[in-house]
C-alpha cells in the first residue's frame, strides 16, 4: 500500500508542489497505521489459526511466540514505507542506506545478546527485529525533520493528511494488490512443490534456486525504484520524452546485468548449489533447474523495471489485473498441469510459472511501447 506514495510524491515533486509531499506521506501513514490494526489482531491469534490450518501444536506455539514479538514491526512498516518513498521521490537515497547499514550491525549484536546472553529465545529475536525497524523509522524521521534537503517538502504535521483519504485508499489498495500478487507468485511454487513425489529433494533444489533468484532480483528492484522515481518526476514536470527515455535506459541496463548473471549461473550450474547445501543429489537437481533459473533471472531483469514505470504512471490497478490473469489464471494452473499431469515435477511447475511471468512481461512491454506519454501528462 505504501507504493501509492511513490506515484503521488514523485509527480508532486516533479511539478514543484513540494508541500504536498509531506501531506502525502502523512496521509499514507494514517492509512497504513489503520490497516495495521486488523493485521495485529491476526498476528495475536496466529497460534489458534495455525492449529486450525492443521499445524502441530508445538509448531503453532513456537510460531505464535515469534509472531507476538513482530506486532510492533507492523506499525514500524506503516511509518517506514511512506518516509522511505517520500525520500526516494526526491532522489534522497544515501541516508536510508547508511541508517540501514548501521542498524544492521546493531541488530546483529542486540539479537545475539537477547537470544544467547539473556535467554529470551525466539521471542527476544522477534522483539529485537521489531526494535531494529523502529530505530530505522526514528532515524529517518529525524533526518527528514532536520535536513535542509527536506525543508521545502516537510512543513510539519497537518490536518490535511486526513482529507482525500478515500481516493488515496483506492490507489493504495491497487498498489497492495499489484505487489502482493507478485510477491506471492513464486512462493506458491514452493508450496506446490511440497506435494510432489519426492518433496524433500524438490523443495531443497527449488529453495536454492529461489534464493539465487531472490539475490539477483534485488538488482532489478533497485532499477524498479529508480524507474518509478524518474518517471513520476518527469511526468510531474511535464517532460514526456524524458520519462520515456528513463524507462528505456533503466530496462536496458537492468536487462544487460541480468543477462550477465544468467550466464554466470549457467557456467556454474554443477557447483552453485554447494554455496547453500551439500549433497550430490541436490547438486544434480539444481543443475537440471539452472536453465529455468537463468531464464527467470532474465525475465526478472525486465519485468520489475516496467512495474516501476507503471507505479510512476499510477497504473497500479491495471497491473493488478494483468498479474491476476497472467500469474493465477495462466501460470499456476499451467505449472500444476505440467508438474503433476505430465509428471515433469519441479521443472514442470517452474515452467508454468515462467509462462505466466513471460506473458506479464510481454503485456507490459507492449503497453509501454504503445503508451502516449503526452497524454500521461494531461491526466
Amino acid at each position: 500500500m505504501g507504493s501509492a506514495v511513490e506515484t503521488l510524491c514523485g509527480q508532486a515533486y516533479g511539478a514543484s508542489k513540494f508541500d504536498m509531499l509531506g501531506i502525502y506521506m502523512q496521509r499514507s501513514t494514517v492509512l497504513l497505521m489503520a490497516t495495521g490494526i486488523p493485521l495485529a489482531a491476526l498476528y495475536a491469534f496466529s497460534r489458534p489459526i495455525l492449529i486450525l490450518l492443521g499445524e502441530s501444536p508445538e509448531i503453532a506455539r513456537a510460531a505464535g511466540i515469534f509472531v507476538y514479538g513482530l506486532i510492533p514491526q507492523i506499525f514500524a512498516y506503516a511509518v517506514n514505507f511512506p518516509i522511505q518513498k517520500f525520500m526516494q521521490a526526491q532522489s534522497i537515497m544515501a541516508p536510508s542506506a547508511y541508517i540501514s547499514a548501521v542498524t544492521l550491525v546493531a541488530h546483529v549484536v542486540l539479537s545475539y545478546l537477547a537470544v544467547y546472553k539473556f535467554g529470551l529465545g525466539i521471542l527476544g529475536a522477534s522483539l529485537i527485529l521489531s526494535a531494529s525497524w523502529w530505530i530505522i523509522v526514528i532515524a529517518q524521521f529525524i533526518y527528514v525533520v532536520t535536513s535542509s534537503r527536506c525543508q521545502l517538502t516537510w512543513t510539519g504535521f497537518s490536518v490535511r493528511a486526513f482529507s482525500g483519504l478515500p481516493q488515496f485508499f483506492r490507489l493504495s489498495i491497487a498498489s497492495a494488490v499489484m505487489l502482493c500478487l507478485e510477491a506471492w507468485y513464486f512462493q506458491i511454487l514452493v508450496l506446490i512443490a511440497g506435494l510432489l513425489k519426492n518433496p524433500e529433494l524438490s523443495l531443497a533444489s527449488l529453495s536454492i534456486c529461489m534464493t539465487i533468484s531472490g539475490w539477483a532480483i534485488m538488482i532489478s528492484f533497485g532499477f524498479n525504484a529508480a524507474a518509478s522515481v524518474r518517471v513520476s518526476n518527469e511526468l510531474g514536470a511535464g517532460n514526456p520524452k524524458s520519462a520515456a527515455f528513463s524507462v528505456v535506459v533503466g530496462t536496458m541496463v537492468s536487462f544487460t546485468l541480468s543477462l550477465i548473471i544468467s550466464v554466470v549461473i549457467l557456467l556454474c550450474r554443477d557447483y552453485i548449489s554447494y554455496i547453500y547445501a551439500d549433497g550430490e543429489d541436490v547438486a544434480a537437481e539444481v543443475s537440471k533447474l539452472t536453465p529455468l533459473l537463468a531464464l527467470t533471472v532474465i525475465l526478472n531483469g525486465i519485468q520489475p523495471v516496467l512495474s516501476g514505470m507503471a507505479v510512476g504512471c499510477g497504473w497500479q490497478a491495471f497491473v493488478a489485473y494483468v498479474n491476476v490473469g497472467c500469474y493465477y489464471v495462466v501460470g499456476v494452473p499451467l505449472g500444476c498441469l505440467l508438474g503433476f499431469y505430465f509428471d515433469l515435477g519441479a521443472a514442470g511447475i517452474w515452467c508454468g510459472m515462467i509462462g505466466g511471468t513471460f506473458m506479464q512481461t510481454v503485456i507490459l512491454v507492449w503497453v509501454t511501447i504503445r503508451t502516449n506519454w503526452d497524454s500521461e501528462i494531461s491526466q
